[in-house]
């Protein structure tokens, strides 16, 4: 049984894998000061509630936090004697090659999306996650990684409104009923809410305009839903996608030490 750990600047998600289906999937916010031994009593009890008996025989780690990597890593050797497998790493090969700038990093997170959405849905794709940030990545024809823009995440951008503007209060995300907002609510959550969709549509256009061939967009992070209902910019939302990603990376692993 495969354990995926995708461990995000804001959450981190351990989701048992058939295939490349997640059968069961929990989630907590990320801090790289809690130890080895925490996460595991919290993901243990989690495990005992729902039922679940299995123990894993392979993981495999995603990771934009260093620190959170590491001790997340040392709960694997010490609580399930697995030495996982980690996507960026030297060991872990990758089914698809990136074209981006000689020295460039490239986010573990948008590697791995790239390797589910080929597979998915094919070439010539822009995959946009909500997620802290949000990000535009580009996979060309062949499956490689091309690159890509980054934006603030909408969650982000309502912190920085709040803290920045003294008398506003902090909104969350809704799609609001009418464009003019009457009060000083209904003004923010449709600034908000169309404001960032006017820009995910924005950079979608820009992107498939230098791309010069037709482009499918697919969707992906725990807001993608909610605008994807109020556009037609996305041709597809798949939430399981970075889950899918690694499991699909482990699997190529598995048969290329084989």
């Amino acid at each position: 049984m495969l354990l995926a750990i995708d461990i995000g600047n804001t959450h981190t998600v351990f989701a048992f894998m058939t295939g490349d289906r997640p059968i069961e999937q929990w989630r907590c916010a990320t801090d790289g000061g809690r130890t080895e031994d925490e996460h595991y009593v919290w993901l243990s009890s989690l495990m005992g509630q729902a039922g679940f008996d299995d123990r894993p025989t392979d993981i495999i780690l995603s990771s934009v936090v260093p620190r959170a990597l590491l001790n997340i890593t040392r709960m694997c050797r010490r609580h399930f004697a697995i030495d996982p497998l980690v996507v960026g790493e030297a060991d872990c090969a990758l089914p698809i090659t990136p074209r981006v700038d000689a020295g460039a990093q490239v986010g573990a997170d948008r590697l791995v999306n790239a390797v589910a959405a080929f597979n998915r849905f094919g070439g010539d794709l822009v995959i946009v996650d909500f997620g802290t940030a949000t990000t535009f990545d580009v996979v060309d024809h062949d499956g490689a990684y091309i690159g890509g823009a980054i934006a603030p995440g909408i969650e982000l951008s309502l912190k920085a409104l709040h803290q920045g503007a003294a008398a506003l209060p902090h909104v969350g995300v809704r799609r609001p009923v009418r464009t003019i907002g009457t009060n000083t609510l209904d003004c923010m959550h449709s600034g908000v809410f169309w404001g960032y969709l006017g820009l995910v549509e924005g950079i979608c256009s820009r992107i498939q305009s230098e791309f010069g061939r037709p482009m499918t967009i697919i969707g992906t992070g725990g807001l993608a839903g909610q605008f994807s209902d109020a556009s037609e910019v996305f041709d597809a939302v798949d939430a399981d996608l970075t889950m899918a990603g690694l499991a699909m990376i482990a699997e190529h692993n598995e048969r290329a030490g084989g």
